[in-house]
């Protein structure tokens, strides 16, 4: 995955925000995810197709943080929920 990289939250799941976290159900496993409010901000940017990038920079917009961290997080995240069948990943936008 890199920033060019285009992601969204995968049709098989719902999900919801309560108190600023977010609940998430995977629709083909049944199972349940809970994002903390950092998390949530990313799930809520990506219910529509955006680039690494786009969602990178929206974050350091909202959050003080250094810019590689920032990147790094998101990567790291955005891995464990394509690993979880959650969101999808393109090389371009459809």
């Amino acid at each position: 995955m890199t920033l060019e990289t285009v992601v969204q939250a995968s049709p098989d799941q719902v999900s919801c925000v309560l108190e600023g976290e977010a609940a998430i159900l995977n629709l083909k496993t049944g199972v349940y995810y809970g994002l903390d409010p950092v998390g949530a901000m990313v799930w809520k940017l990506i219910e529509q197709p955006r680039t690494v990038a786009s969602v990178r920079d929206a974050m350091l917009e909202s959050y003080d943080v250094d810019a590689g961290r920032c990147e790094l997080d998101l990567l790291t995240l955005l891995g464990k929920l394509e690993g979880e069948g959650l969101i999808e990943v393109r090389t371009t936008v459809a």
